[in-house]
């Protein structure tokens, strides 16, 4: 089996947040007032350079249609949700609670800011803030939450890497919390693993299309 490959869902896993928090990440100067919500190893390996793959990957992944039906059926609950109670579409852009700026972008320091662009391709609804050779990350806002995807690529070896992938959160007062604290047995049971087997057949197809070999398809959608 290609080493860029996963052989099965052992490698999925939720990591402590301490495993996460080790590294100087940039996040760290950019969100210090953000929670670590959760860290999960991503079912990607590969060499240095295959960060960009990873990043094109989640970029075409949306785990609203993706093939879990159970996952499928909760966003769609929560899309109506949203639109009833006016979480998502707001006239303005909200201020990132207990902050005046409404884009964690205004924080940037120098040598982050410009790293991306608008053409840059990123998971649906979030904003794209900056990217290094081994760090990406992209921030959304609504009525609940301001939240950040930070993407990284950990080295695990000499040019062995895997990806890895942390959510900061900042609640929007009570109604955010009590809502994140809501959806977590949500997120951990049912949508963050139905999204590590997405990841992993789009991971795998890739390296299959690179390699010429055949990819895995020994996962389902929970």
């Amino acid at each position: 089996m290609h080493a860029c490959m996963l052989p099965s869902l052992k490698a999925i896993m939720r990591l402590p947040n301490s495993e996460h928090e080790a590294h100087a990440w940039r996040i760290c100067e950019v969100a210090p007032d953000f929670r670590l919500e959760d860290v999960w190893a991503l079912p990607a390996h590969g060499v240095a350079a295959d960060f960009e793959m990873l990043l094109e990957v989640m970029a075409a992944i949306d785990p609203a249609k993706g093939e879990s039906r159970v996952t499928r059926a909760l966003f769609g609950i929560r899309y109506r949700l949203g639109g009833w109670l006016g979480w998502d579409g707001t006239p303005r852009p909200l201020p990132i609670p207990d902050d005046i700026e409404t884009t964690l972008g205004a924080r940037l320091p120098e040598d982050l800011r410009n790293t991306v662009t608008s053409a840059d391709a990123r998971p649906a609804s979030f904003i794209p803030l900056y990217r290094t050779d081994v760090e990406w990350a992209a921030e959304l806002s609504n009525r609940t939450v301001h939240a950040v995807m930070h993407l990284t690529w950990v080295k695990k070896g000499e040019d062995l890497y895997q990806g890895q992938m942390g959510v900061y959160v900042k609640p929007q007062g009570g109604l955010g919390a009590a809502y994140m604290t809501a959806i977590a047995p949500f997120r951990h049971r049912v949508v963050y693993p139905a999204l590590m087997r997405q990841i992993e057949r789009a991971w795998n197809a890739r390296i299959a299309e690179r390699t010429g070999t055949r990819a895995s398809t020994a996962l389902t959608a929970p």
